[in-house]
Parts: C-alpha cells; sequence; structure tokens
C-alpha cells in the first residue's frame, strides 16, 4: 500500500508543475485531463501526507522517551506518543478506502432522464414526485438544476423530463439512483380507496465534455417545431423546439423548454453527447462484470431498486436493505443517509474485492 502511495505523491508533484507548463494550460483537452487526475489524487496524497506527520511525531516522540531525564519533557512526549498511536491505525485505514477504485465520472455534471412507467396517469404524478425530491435534494447539496425537456400530464404529472444537475460531484451522489423507482399509494384517481403499484425509471448520465465525444455534423439530422404545452402553457408561435436525430445510432433528442432555438439547440447536443458517451464507457467495459454493478447493482432500468411505500411511510433501496420510516422527509430532498450507505457498502464491496 505504502508503494503506491509514494507513487501517487510523486505523480501528484508531476501533476502540479505540469499544470504551469505552457503547453498544458494552452490545450484545453490536455489541461482538462490533467486537472482531473490532479483532482483524483489531491484527497489521497493530503491523506497520506497527514499520516506521514503523525508517523514522524511518533518516531519522536519515542526518540525522546528514550534519551531525555526531563520529567516533563517525556510527559509530553508520552502524551503526543498515545495520540499518535491512536491517530495512526484511523488513517491507514482512511487511506486503504481512499485507494479503492475511483470512478472517472464522480467529479461530472449529470443528466438526469425521468420516465413514468408502469401504473398510467399515477406513474406520471409520480415521476413529477422523484424530480421535485432531486430538485430539492441537488439545492441541498449547492448544485444548480436547469431543465432540458419535459412532457406535462393534465393532472400535474410528468410523462418525461430530463434536467441537468451542474455542481462538483454531482455524479458521485446521483449515480446511485439509477433503476426502477416503485410507489405504493392510493392514487388521486382511485375512487375506492385502493393501494396502487405503479413505477417510474431514472437514468443519471454523467455529462460529456465536448473534446471527448467527436460528433460529425453530417450524421445528424436536425429539425425545427414549435413547442408545446399541458394547458397552453409555454407554447410559442415560433418554431424554437429542437429535435435531433443522431443517425449512425437512431438516438433522438428533443429540447422545448427555452423559447431560443439556439439554446435548444445547445442543451438537446448535451443531452446527446452524453447518451453517446454512456454508450462508449458500456462497450469499453462489457467485458468486466464487476463494472456492470458499479452502481451498487446493476442500474439496469428492469431492476426494482426502490419502493415508497405511503401507507407505511416507508422508504425501503432494496439493493442494502435499507428501510427507513420518514417518507416526507426523503421526497422533500433529504437522501444523504440513503446515498451515504450506498457509498459505503460500495467501498465496503471493493475492499472486500480488493483483498481477495
Amino acid at each position: 500500500m505504502f508503494d503506491r502511495l509514494q507513487i501517487f505523491e510523486k505523480r501528484y508533484s508531476e501533476l502540479q508543475q505540469q499544470m504551469a507548463e505552457p503547453d498544458v494550460v494552452s490545450d484545453p483537452k490536455r489541461y482538462r485531463e490533467v486537472m482531473r487526475e490532479f483532482s483524483s489524487l489531491e484527497p489521497v496524497v493530503q491523506k497520506y501526507r497527514a499520516y506521514q506527520a503523525v508517523r514522524d511525531t511518533m518516531e519522536e516522540s519515542l526518540s525522546l522517551l528514550e534519551e531525555s531525564d526531563d520529567d516533563e519533557l517525556r510527559a509530553l512526549a508520552s502524551a503526543e506518543l498515545s495520540e499518535a498511536k491512536e491517530q495512526l491505525p484511523l488513517l491507514e485505514e482512511e487511506l486503504k478506502f481512499l485507494l479503492l477504485p475511483k470512478d472517472p465520472n464522480d467529479s461530472r455534471n449529470v443528466i438526469v432522464e425521468i420516465r413514468g412507467g408502469t401504473g398510467g396517469e399515477e406513474s406520471s404524478l409520480f415521476a413529477y414526485d422523484l424530480y421535485r425530491m432531486y430538485t430539492m435534494y441537488a439545492e441541498r447539496r449547492g448544485y444548480r438544476t436547469e431543465i432540458i425537456s419535459s412532457s406535462e400530464t393534465g393532472l400535474g404529472g410528468l410523462k418525461e423530463v430530463t434536467f441537468m444537475v451542474s455542481g462538483d460531484g454531482a455524479y458521485s451522489r446521483f449515480k446511485f439512483e439509477s433503476g426502477t423507482h416503485r410507489v405504493q399509494r392510493v392514487p388521486q384517481t382511485e375512487s375506492s380507496g385502493r393501494i396502487h403499484t405503479s413505477a417510474a425509471t431514472v437514468a443519471v448520465l454523467p455529462e460529456a465534455d465536448d473534446v471527448e465525444i467527436d460528433i460529425n455534423p453530417a450524421d445528424l439530422e436536425i429539425d425545427t417545431f414549435r413547442s408545446s404545452g399541458a394547458g397552453g402553457q409555454h407554447i410559442n408561435k415560433t418554431s424554437s423546439a429542437i429535435r435531433i436525430t443522431h443517425k449512425p445510432t437512431g438516438m433522438v433528442v428533443e429540447c422545448q423548454d427555452e423559447r431560443s432555438q439556439y439554446k435548444n439547440k445547445d442543451k438537446a447536443m448535451k443531452v446527446l453527447r452524453s447518451r453517446l458517451l454512456k454508450i462508449e464507457q458500456e462497450k469499453q467495459h462489457e467485458s468486466i462484470a464487476s463494472e456492470r454493478r458499479s452502481q451498487v447493482g446493476s442500474g439496469d432500468r428492469s431492476e426494482k431498486i426502490r419502493t415508497y411505500n405511503f401507507p407505511q411511510s416507508r422508504v425501503t433501496d432494496h439493493r442494502i436493505g435499507l428501510t427507513l420510516y420518514r417518507l416526507d422527509d426523503i421526497l422533500s430532498g433529504d437522501l444523504d443517509e440513503i446515498i451515504d450507505a450506498l457509498i459505503t457498502a460500495r467501498r465496503a464491496e471493493q475492499l472486500k474485492e480488493s483483498m481477495t
């Protein structure tokens, strides 16, 4: 472990020097890569240096106890030695976790796509609840949210919504939300009071940098059309909405949230790049089964990852068997307890894999 830490510290110093070199600064792609690697190494190196400082303190204290005849100095050295002995194993454990494989996307912004699934109108209402939950959670974390496209229903639900969450580490927090979310409650449309089960799917995509995904303009078919919304909202008299079709994959992206055609096109291209990046990353990792479980579960949309039970005020995350009885808080964006537990479970799984 310590051999690896020394290599990381050396590499950290090299990257620090590279960030000041003119040829790196003038190359946006290379500079971004250097910065990303530097940021990923920084917490490990800083923790390692803290470990080294405590270890040095322990050695100095032992030396003083062996060589000094001064009772006051010996008492001070003894106290420092005792404190260092407590800190050292804790720092070692923290270093073990920091050395676990990192997800290179963790620092990125994310694009979240929510779609109503089984359950008709009720699933659309639940999709809105999930959208509200995530935007409130983003606000708690200091992230910024921006709608890219949405399709509303007459009762205030969302057939589907795509939005961006911007902020350092957004993907590291939101990536665990990919999958099928299930709700059990009495729908607004139910007159007999029976509890129904509905579902909505959530997909979380890391935002792709422009320099990462090279899209040939000849591969794009771009159409414009008039925006529309439930109840006549956001209807434009001009054709500002954008539909982009990526011919090689058949992928279609629409954006109509902005009144500006240019802004809608820019947002749609961000979604397209992120989807293509995800496809490319999945191709690179398709032969590695563990990578397919990188979100503490497969993350497949058909997998039920969480249930929201209204009669019992219960939320259960099925991947780690966590159940909390504070549904209202969670739907108001208080997701940290669940996400922290998922991160801990993933780290424990990685640590177990590294030991075997």
